[in-house]
């Protein structure tokens, strides 16, 4: 049976928490960013190496979260919540003093299992606020993920410059130890769901292999050659380990993750839009803030911080449209919310295609796409959290924070990939001599938006497939036909 829900002034502190750990998480990874060339110069590397900075942290992010969300239903939410957070102090502690540019890879990488922090946060939530409320509630939460990139890029400069990297971890190790004082004060002590005690590490060890050698090729891809002999390697044994993880999973009696709930239609849809929404989020982001440095002509000229500032209005738009959208969740149901951010992404990608010679335009262009692009990620998170039994919730939500990390750093690639097939020449004049450059060109920045477009096409298509559910008055859950019901 599902936990009582706590008290209104318990849940509202057990949000706030759960709220602040993920705004530092998104927000810390951000300002990593404007740090990386500062990095690679400090320490003597190159711009390949400095690049697993941020690739060592999203690929064990990514491979670990499905195994720590096993673990949270079997040994308990908080308490993986509580070591996941104690990985992510350590790795930050680690990057802060870090004499080597691979001992801050290593660091780096440690960090990646406090991406672990926001599936079973999203899974706590589950259990402390009733189902007609835990759409508004995640939404809050997700809205982290806007606001802690917005605010890392425009901050983030400022503390490289003035500080030095290093500052970047040293702040996060202080707000990461007082909210790991907050967490184990404030947030509820579950007990096991019930689900097996036997972890299938086998499985989570093939599956973390796999991921991890698919995501080395998409991460690397761009400076080693998609067709070399190294990548190719890289890419047919990912290939070969994902599909042994599930060959093996189809056996076991007591699987990492239950594929049988893969033939829910919502946890199926919601997998399938958790990669489109990741590839559009950083597709987006990685696109805008290019577009804004780039010089005149080409871009808006515009510094880092300044640069930064043009994704507020995007902050702030993600952060009250999460919970607008949850409460529309709780009264029209997941599909309706799918159908209108589907619609709103293409919309703002569409004007960011047609209106983009002023920051103004591409905040506010970038502000309702982005948060059409909220719209999505919020009814993803609920479908999972309803559609499954209590006991698979969190693996369930942490298999779904891999996909939208794949996801998110396909993104990026697929704007690299375009930016540098389709560009034009400047010529510069140095010290007497002239210096040819070529930069993204107006075609690479419109197919850019405009596969945007294609993807939330695809978004909206998918969304119809979604069986629907609603919260009547009386706050009784009304699932849909097929669809795991109130336990």
């Amino acid at each position: 049976m599902m936990a009582s829900p706590l008290p209104t002034t318990r849940a509202t502190r057990t949000l706030l928490v759960l709220t602040g750990v993920a705004l530092l998480v998104n927000y810390v990874e951000t300002m990593v960013i404007p740090g990386v060339p500062k990095i690679q110069s400090d320490f003597g590397t190159t711009a390949n190496v400095a690049s697993w900075i941020t690739s060592a942290y999203l690929i064990v992010g990514s491979a670990v979260a499905p195994l720590f969300g096993k673990l949270g239903d079997v040994y308990g939410r908080k308490r993986m919540f509580l070591v996941s957070l104690s990985f992510y102090m350590v790795g930050v502690a680690m990057a802060g003093f870090s004499p080597t540019i691979y001992f801050l890879i290593f660091a780096r990488a440690l960090q990646g299992v406090g991406i672990a922090i926001l599936p079973l946060g999203l899974a706590i939530i589950t259990q402390v606020f009733p189902r007609d409320k835990i759409a508004t509630a995640q939404g809050v939460i997700s809205g982290t993920f806007a606001i802690g990139a917005a605010a890392g890029l425009i901050f983030g400069s400022y503390v490289v410059q003035s500080l030095g990297w290093q500052y970047a971890f040293y702040t996060a190790l202080a707000a990461s130890a007082t909210l790991f004082a907050a967490s184990t004060k404030l947030l509820q002590r579950d007990s096991p769901s019930g689900s097996s005690k036997s972890v299938d590490y086998v499985g989570a060890g093939t599956l973390m292999s796999g991921i991890s050698l698919l995501l080395v090729y998409i991460t690397e891809g761009p400076s080693l050659g998609w067709l070399g002999q190294e990548e190719l390697a890289f890419l047919l044994s990912g290939i070969l380990l994902t599909s042994l993880f599930f060959l093996y999973e189809s056996r076991k009696s007591s699987p990492l993750i239950q594929l049988g709930l893969l033939r829910v239609r919502n946890v199926l849809v919601a997998n399938l839009m958790g990669i489109l929404s990741g590839i559009a989020l950083f597709l987006l982001f990685f696109a805008v803030v290019y577009y804004t440095q780039l010089p005149s002509g080409f871009g808006l000229g515009l510094g880092i911080a300044d640069s930064g500032w043009t994704l507020a209005p995007s902050a702030l738009g993600m952060l009250v449209g999460g919970a607008v959208i949850g409460k529309f969740i709780r009264k029209s149901g997941p599909r309706p919310a799918l159908v209108l951010g589907a619609a709103l992404s293409a919309v703002g990608l569409a004007m960011l295609i047609l209106a983009r010679t002023t920051a103004y335009f591409v905040a506010i262009d970038s502000a309702v796409a982005l948060t059409g692009i909220e719209f999505l990620i919020v009814p993803i998170v609920n479908m999972i959290a309803i559609s499954l039994p209590r006991e698979t919730t969190a693996v369930g939500l942490g298999m779904n924070t891999m996909l939208r990390n794949i996801g998110g750093a396909l993104g990026p690639v697929v704007a690299t990939t375009l930016m540098t097939t389709y560009t034009d020449s400047v010529t510069y004049a140095t010290q007497g001599h002239e210096v040819v450059v070529a930069l993204p060109s107006t075609t690479a920045f419109n197919l850019i938006f405009g596969l945007g477009i294609a993807l939330a096409a695809i978004a909206f298509l998918i969304s119809l497939a979604t069986k629907n559910y609603v919260f009547g008055k009386s706050s009784k859950f009304s699932a849909p036909a097929g669809e795991v019901k109130e336990p």
